[in-house]
């Protein structure tokens, strides 16, 4: 996408101070996708870079039980690992309260982290989804949880994403009442990787169109009434 004009990066900036500056740091709780654990270099990076730019009291991640100890078995049912993220939830807001709560999912735990926020003791302020996985294996839209949705949700997608064509994707979010955002990572795949020549013709580099990311959910973070 391009980018912003000066001004208008600069407004956003300082929009996003005045924010931290007002209001308690959020606690970001980011769950992995399906096939890595939380330990796996894109998880630690993108960890990282999220607390950086939203100011985190703490980005907590984890694993589901499917993979945990090691152990490298096939993700059950999305639905079937709502409770164990809540619980990990729960026990984060308990150790930060008063700190406003953003979601955060890679694929997986994108959609996962849509059902936790739809839970009635569940109180997220934002979902981010990264990657959001909206073909199902049988190529279904899966669109149900994100039409339920109350709460603001901001999608990062990688435009050559197979898993979530951005034409659909766009017609749900006509669907989706809270605000909802898109930032798109030009030639990103599901994991956002670009290929070297589509890099190389841009003149631009993955850290870059990363990086530009983040600051993209930083500016829907600092626009938007967190508590």
């Amino acid at each position: 996408m391009a980018d912003s004009p000066p001004s208008k990066r600069r407004r956003a900036n300082h929009q996003g101070d005045e924010a931290h500056e007002s209001s308690p740091s959020p606690l970001v709780v980011f769950a992995h996708g399906a096939g890595a654990p939380s330990t796996s270099d894109w998880m630690i990076r993108w960890k990282e870079m999220l607390g950086k730019a939203l100011n985190a009291v703490e980005v907590v991640t984890f694993d589901y039980p499917y993979l945990s100890g090691g152990k490298k078995r096939a993700p059950p049912k999305a639905e079937k690992l709502v409770d164990f993220h809540a619980d990990v939830v729960k026990k984060a807001v308990a150790k930060y309260p008063g700190h406003p709560l953003i979601l955060v999912g890679k694929s997986m735990g994108s959609r996962v982290s849509c059902m936790v926020a739809s839970q009635e003791d569940i109180s997220a302020s934002a979902i981010i989804c990264l990657g959001y996985p909206l073909k199902g294996m049988n190529g279904a839209i899966r669109d149900e949880i994100l039409v339920q949705l109350t709460v603001p949700i901001m999608f990062v997608q990688g435009s050559k994403d197979g898993l979530c064509p951005l034409d659909k994707l766009e017609a749900v979010r006509k669907k989706i009442s809270p605000i909802n955002e898109l930032h798109v990572i030009e030639g990103g795949d599901h994991s956002f990787k670009i290929a070297k020549k589509y890099l190389q013709a841009a003149g631009s580099s993955q850290s870059d169109a990363e990086e530009s990311a983040v600051q993209a959910v930083a500016s829907f973070i600092s626009n938007i009434s967190i508590g």
